[in-house]
């Protein structure tokens, strides 16, 4: 027999192999999100990207790839702990500006990198940013940790825009 946590009346905890498979699907979701922003992503990096006039704080290319795959891997946890914590608390609307925020982080790769639309990635990535702050503080109100595994996430986009709008003045 499994050890379960408490859970609502009338409402199983959710065993290893629920929890597994539900920390494998954030995962993916995340996954698919970063397929699709490398894809926007890779081809203008040798052309259009490097072309640009960037700002004196721009990091290296290659820190682009580390930096995203550990924020990605902070938001799948996050939403797995909140996901976790449904018999306790209302879930939904955390999760949901979850993915909200996740289909914003998507779009940006798209307007910047693969339409070459530094302006409205700009005023896109505002949004993204506000979207990543309400997941912060939604999902801090049911896991404390999942709020703080959201913070570097908040942080880098926060870098982000700066960066974006560095592009978007110089060029």
């Amino acid at each position: 027999m499994q050890p379960t946590t408490p859970s609502a009346p009338g409402r199983a905890a959710p065993g290893i192999p629920a929890q597994a498979a539900a920390l494998l699907g954030f995962l993916l979701a995340v996954g698919i999100v970063g397929a699709i922003g490398s894809a926007a992503t890779l081809p203008a990096i040798p052309d259009w990207y490097a072309g640009l006039a960037k700002p004196g704080y721009t990091p290296p290319n290659w820190l682009f790839g580390p930096a995203w795959t550990a924020l990605y891997l902070a938001m799948a946890v996050a939403a797995w702990l909140v996901w976790r914590r449904r018999d306790r608390f209302p879930v939904r609307i955390p999760l949901t500006a979850w993915a909200v925020q996740l289909v914003l982080n998507a779009l940006w790769s798209v307007l910047f990198f693969g339409l070459r639309l530094p302006g409205p990635a700009l005023l896109e990535i505002l949004v993204l940013w506000v979207a990543i702050l309400v997941t912060l503080l939604g999902f801090r109100g049911v896991s404390r940790p999942a709020g703080w595994l959201m913070a570097p996430y908040l942080a880098w986009v926060s870098y982000a825009v700066a960066l974006n709008a560095g592009i978007w003045i110089l060029n």
